[in-house]
C-alpha cells in the first residue's frame, strides 16, 4: 500500500488497541463499513465506501485529526482535552465512559477535595489537564469552574510551569495508582471506570476533574466540505439508537388506547393500525431496552394482548 491508495478516500482513525478498540469495530460493523485489515498493517481500505481506516494509539488520534493528517476519528473526550487539539466533536458514542478523578489514600482523611491538595504532590498520566486544573484552583476558581475551564482552554502552553505554581505535578506513563503507596505523591489523578483498581490500591475519589466517553471527532475544516462525514455520522448515530431501543408491538382495545400510548409514546409517536375487529387496534412503538420488561408488565395490566418485542439492528432516528 502506498500514498496513491489513499487518494480520494476519507481517512478515519480508530484506536488500534485498548478499551475502545473492540467497541469501535462493533460500531463500524453495525454501520456497514466493510474493510479487510492485513496483518501488521495499520491502514485498511474500505471495500464499500471511499474510506480508509487508520489504526492509531488512542492518545494520538485527536492530534492527527486536529492537524489534518486524518479527517475524522474516534477517541475519548479525556484524550481530546489532554491533547488540546483543534477538533470538532460531532457525536457522543455512549461507550468508554469513565471519570478522571483526584484520588487520595483512604486512610488519609485530611483531604476532602481537590482544593486541599493545592501545593501538594500530584502524580498523573494527564499532565496537561491536571496542570490547567490546579492552575485554575490556585487562581481562585471553584472546583466546578476549574473543571468547566478545561473544555474552553487550549493546552498549547500547558507544558510551561508558571513561576507562581505551588502544586507539584509529576508525569508517569502507567501504574499511577502505586504512586501514593510508594511515597511519590500525596494524591493521583487517574481514570476511574469500575473503581476496582482504585479500591485495590486503597484509594478513594475525592473530586471528579472530567467526565469522559468515546466521541466521534473531525477536523473543523472538513465537516462542511466532505459530505461523507455527515453520512458516516448518521450511520453511526443509527447504530447507537438501535442499541438503546427495541420495537414493541401489541394489540389493545380502542377504549384503552390512550392509556397504552402513555406507556409507549415512541420516539416521535407510536404507530396505530386498525384491525379487522373495529374495537381493537395494533400499536408499534420504540421503547428503551432497559425499561422493556416493566413496559410489557404495564401493557398486560391494562389488557394489551399479543405483546411482542423485536430487536432493532439499525435505524435513522433523530435523537
Amino acid at each position: 500500500m502506498d500514498f496513491a491508495d489513499l487518494q480520494d478516500r476519507l481517512l478515519l482513525a480508530i484506536p488500534k488497541k485498548g478499551r475502545l478498540h473492540e467497541k469501535c469495530l462493533q460500531l463500524l460493523q453495525g454501520a456497514d463499513i466493510q474493510f479487510h485489515r492485513r496483518n501488521r498493517l495499520d491502514i485498511a481500505l474500505s471495500t464499500n465506501l471511499p474510506l480508509a481506516l487508520v489504526f492509531l494509539p488512542a492518545a494520538d488520534i485527536a492530534k492527527f485529526v486536529g492537524e489534518g493528517n486524518v479527517d475524522i476519528g474516534i477517541t475519548g473526550q479525556d484524550v481530546v482535552v489532554e491533547s488540546g487539539a483543534n477538533v470538532e466533536e460531532i457525536l457522543q458514542l455512549g461507550f468508554g465512559k469513565c471519570d478522571l478523578c483526584v484520588q487520595t489514600p483512604i486512610k488519609n482523611g485530611e483531604y476532602k477535595g481537590a482544593r486541599d491538595l493545592v501545593g501538594k504532590r500530584i502524580v498523573t498520566s494527564f499532565e496537561s489537564i491536571v496542570a490547567r486544573y490546579f492552575d485554575a484552583l490556585e487562581a481562585g476558581m471553584s472546583e466546578k469552574d476549574a473543571s468547566a475551564s478545561l473544555l474552553r482552554a487550549s493546552s498549547t502552553n500547558a507544558g510551561a510551569v508558571p513561576p507562581s505554581r505551588r502544586t507539584v505535578i509529576n508525569y508517569v506513563s502507567g501504574s499511577v495508582e502505586a504512586a501514593c503507596a510508594l511515597g511519590l505523591a500525596d494524591a493521583i489523578v487517574d481514570l476511574v471506570e469500575s473503581g476496582e483498581t482504585m479500591r485495590a490500591a486503597k484509594l478513594h475519589a475525592i473530586t471528579t476533574v472530567l467526565t469522559s466517553q468515546a466521541v466521534l471527532i473531525c477536523n473543523p475544516r472538513k465537516h462542511n466540505t466532505v459530505p461523507l462525514i455527515e453520512t458516516l455520522k448518521r450511520r453511526i448515530e443509527g447504530v447507537i439508537v438501535a442499541q438503546r431501543y427495541v420495537l414493541c408491538n401489541y394489540n389493545i382495545s380502542r377504549d384503552r388506547l390512550k392509556q397504552a400510548i402513555a406507556i409507549t409514546p415512541g420516539k416521535k409517536a407510536a404507530t396505530v393500525s386498525p384491525l379487522e375487529d373495529n374495537d381493537w387496534v395494533a400499536v408499534s412503538a420504540m421503547v428503551g431496552k432497559k425499561e422493556v420488561a416493566e413496559i410489557m408488565d404495564k401493557l398486560e395490566a391494562i389488557g394489551a394482548t399479543d405483546i411482542l418485542v423485536f430487536d432493532i439492528h439499525n435505524s435513522r432516528v433523530r435523537t
